[in-house]
């Protein structure tokens, strides 16, 4: 069932995030036609194509900058793929990986990977000397900590670890400066201790885990726009709530919240508010909507 969320989730995303202009630059799917076109090549997709390996004539098409290898059944990744020094977009989701080798430092110029639905355990600190990688994708593998090599790429964007085992996050976090979306939902965390958000971050999805109490510096992140920690163990929020001056949707649905601080009103940018499924009496709900007028709120 899992595979198959994930699946239907990541073929969506891989629609929505990974478009390059189909006309200036034609993705082949046949490695032989490719070479016959007499074209220089920037676009290649073995997509569900059955493979165990990647024809090895990919290493005379230099040019490639776009690569999916979405859905066969790789177990490791190839050398040639290393060969392609002009890659910036890798897709590499629902295969058999077990491992990341060191050579993956040597793709200086990529800036997308996905790498989801495949039988990682850890990342090879050699990730980190992808010091132009904006977005990555891990969704679920078998992570159990936060990725180190991650802490070291400042120019991350987006960072999804969505589905994994992970129960450990270390604090300086923010050292990741242009982080805008994390998502660690569906992991195992239970404890954020005195986790630092970075100050860029807009989007935070920590919803199913086993979270107790969200961090005081959460509070500070006065970007932050979307935050969803529903399906979690909290039983309060912190007054400190009204430092998310921008945060315009939260969803704190499923947790054990009895009520919410007064604070909740110098939320002037809050226009949606989920809780349903907290133990929250009639006469704390009736409190909130006159407390937060103009935010639709949902009991």
């Amino acid at each position: 069932m899992k595979k198959l969320f994930f699946s239907i989730f990541i073929v969506f995303l891989s629609l929505a995030k990974a478009q390059i202009d189909p006309v200036k630059y034609p993705t082949y799917t046949n490695i032989d036609e490719a070479l016959k076109s007499g074209q220089t090549i920037y676009s290649m997709s073995f997509r569900d194509k059955g493979l165990f390996n990647i024809p090895p004539q990919i290493t005379q098409l230099n040019s490639i900058f776009f690569l999916n290898l979405m859905g066969n059944n790789f177990e490791k990744m190839d050398e040639s793929i290393f060969a392609l020094k002009e890659m910036t977009i890798l897709n590499l989701n629902v295969n058999s990986i077990k491992f990341i080798p060191d050579e993956i430092g040597e793709l200086q110029k990529l800036e997308s990977f996905s790498i989801n639905l495949n039988s990682l355990t850890s990342i090879n600190p050699n990730l980190s000397k992808l010091q132009k990688l904006k977005v990555i994708h891990l969704d679920a593998n078998n992570l159990n900590v936060f990725p180190e090599a991650l802490l070291q790429i400042p120019s991350l964007e987006e960072i999804n670890l969505q589905g994994n085992q992970i129960s450990f996050i270390a604090e300086d976090l923010d050292e990741i400066k242009n982080l805008r979306s994390l998502n660690l939902s569906a992991n195992q965390i239970n404890d954020l201790g005195n986790l630092s958000f970075p100050k860029q971050l807009k989007y935070l999805e920590l919803q199913q885990n086993s979270i107790l109490k969200l961090p005081e510096k959460l509070f500070q992140s006065k970007n932050l726009e979307f935050l969803n920690v529903s399906q979690n163990n909290i039983k309060e929020i912190s007054p400190k709530v009204k430092g998310l001056k921008n945060v315009v949707s939260m969803n704190l649905a499923n947790n054990n919240l009895k009520d919410l601080p007064t604070e909740f009103s110098q939320l002037k940018n809050l226009k949606t508010l989920i809780l349903t499924g907290n133990p929250m009496e009639k006469s704390t709900i009736e409190k909130l909507k006159a407390l937060m007028p103009e935010t639709q709120i949902y009991f």
